[in-house]
């Protein structure tokens, strides 16, 4: 056997794969839910420029993980607790863009510290180490089934109860302040929904590529539509099928979980950006404009 096919039987082993299948079962229904949570929080994470927050928020989740791994509680529940306690530092502290820079570039670095402090303390397996940097949902119980989705249900509650005057807010917030809509208020309730996102998307593909779930699939949708809502439906489709594809690649090697699912998601967003580009030249440049904080769909 060469180093070659070495290599690839790591990467794609297939044997015995049926009876696998049967073992993540709860990993294929968590993943439609996080799926759902995190396609939809994507569409406004880039309405509203917050990809930069979504890092921030992952690495003191990552921390509040590590220490739930350390303490032997619940790591679902530490990686929440360490998310919302994030967001809401960002949400207070960084109301305005530029200081909202500068808090989640003191708490990244903070977080991850704190992370590896008690990553260090820990003297327990390895794997549980490595699996909070880059996921383990091949292995969901079913605590943590619980957990997921219970925590989902709150996220999709929260984002249809706010969706209509976040999504006015996010695209104009002048005039949403002029007609009465509590900009602020809605703002920092957003940033806590966003910290349960990544919360729960970190136990996919860990603090160090959570952007992949919560970024990507709506910035691929964003490629190829402007509708209110096409987007969000494309966005939440590319994210179930980067999750559910990366669970079944992931189940048949010894490879993590997060190489496989960042690798579907950025395929599906070039892919969303060729597209995008042929409906330019084809249509005009009103066709596939991405979508932004202040820019109206595309007609």
């Amino acid at each position: 056997m060469t180093l070659a096919d070495g290599v690839w039987q790591q990467i794609f082993t297939f044997d015995h794969y049926g009876e696998l299948l049967a073992l993540v079962r709860n990993s294929l229904v968590a993943g439609v839910a996080l799926g759902l949570v995190g396609g939809l929080a994507g569409v406004f994470v880039l309405m509203r420029d917050l990809p930069f927050a979504v890092h921030g928020i992952s690495e003191l989740s990552f921390a509040g993980a590590s220490a739930a791994l350390l303490l032997g509680v619940n790591i679902v529940a530490g990686s929440i607790v360490g998310s919302l306690l994030a967001a809401g530092a960002i949400g207070v502290l960084g109301a305005r863009a530029r200081d909202r820079n500068s808090v989640i570039g003191i708490i990244m670095p903070f977080g991850l510290g704190l992370g590896v402090l008690f990553l260090a303390l820990y003297k327990g397996r390895a794997a549980n180490k490595f699996g909070l940097l880059t996921g383990q949902i091949v292995a969901v119980d079913t605590p943590q089934m619980s957990w997921l989705l219970g925590t989902s249900a709150l996220v999709l509650v929260a984002l249809a109860v706010m969706w209509r005057p976040l999504a006015f807010a996010s695209t104009d917030p002048d005039v949403a302040r002029a007609r009465g809509v509590p900009v602020r208020a809605l703002s920092f309730a957003f940033m806590l929904v966003l910290g349960l996102a990544v919360a729960l998307s970190v136990q996919v593909v860990g603090a160090l590529l959570v952007l992949t779930l919560v970024v990507t699939p709506a910035a691929a949708a964003a490629r190829v539509t402007a509708s209110p809502v096409l987007l969000p439906a494309l966005s939440v489709l590319f994210a179930v099928v980067s999750i559910e594809g990366g669970i079944l690649l992931a189940l048949g090697s010894s490879i993590p979980i997060s190489p496989y699912v960042t690798t579907i998601s950025f395929t599906v967003y070039a892919v969303c950006r060729m597209a995008g580009r042929y409906r330019v030249r084809r249509w005009g440049a009103r066709a596939a404009r991405p979508v932004r904080a202040g820019v109206r769909p595309a007609g």
